[in-house]
């Protein structure tokens, strides 16, 4: 990436963290944010000051201070615009994921973390341009009868000529699935792990009755 992060040890080893459920981010992957509470606000203007860095993480426990799950990915502050009202809107691109070491005590209004990236280290590597176990139209099925179940529709030229991991990445993070899903397919190893877990969950949940207000995709 343009800030040259090439190993894991590059990457800050403290970092702080964005809960935030059912939002996933990964490696070069784009996530765009809408920042509204004071917190946050006060960890934007601190990563903009700084290297940039946010790692975005999903909660666990619904408690006033909840858990945060064992894996999360830091992104870099790539887009930064303010709103007339106070809020921030940003983009995160995606650099690597983390496990998470150690919660911090802090003085901070938002939470800190210490992030192992070592055994992600391969995110940094560049994109695959293919992966041998990587099953492009069964994917495409799956998402076709997912997307039909919802009354949705995409850009299937786009779909059909993505690269894998752009495509694959993409649908994982911008797919309204469960938190817990969410995390499976952030957990999963390899580009091709990815793609099973996320063929799996679209042929379960086309298999269902597809009842309920899905919000659509853009």
């Amino acid at each position: 990436m343009a800030q040259g992060y090439v190993r894991a040890v590059d990457l800050p080893q403290v970092i702080p963290v964005f809960p935030l459920p059912g939002a996933i981010l990964l490696p070069r992957g784009q996530l765009p944010l809408n920042i509204f509470e004071p917190r946050y606000l006060n960890m934007i203007d601190d990563a903009m000051a700084g290297d940039r860095i946010i790692g975005m993480i999903q909660p666990q426990g619904s408690q006033s201070l909840p858990g945060l799950s064992p894996v999360g990915c830091a992104g870099r502050i790539t887009s930064f615009a303010e709103t007339s009202d106070g809020r921030y809107l940003i983009t995160l691109t995606g650099c690597a994921r983390f496990r998470l070491a150690a919660e911090l005590p802090t003085q901070t209004p938002y939470r800190q973390i210490r992030a192992d990236f070592a055994p992600f280290e391969a995110d940094l590597a560049a994109p695959p341009v293919d992966d041998v176990g990587l099953d492009r139209d069964t994917l495409l099925d799956a998402l076709r009868a997912y997307l039909e179940t919802r009354g949705l529709d995409i850009d299937w030229d786009t779909a059909e000529t993505a690269p894998p991991e752009a495509l694959i990445n993409s649908l994982s993070m911008a797919l309204p699935f469960e938190p817990a899903e969410k995390q499976a397919l952030l957990e999963a190893v390899s580009l091709t792990d990815r793609s099973d877990v996320l063929t799996a969950l679209l042929t379960i949940d086309a298999a269902d009755d597809g009842e309920g207000d899905t919000p659509s995709i853009q």
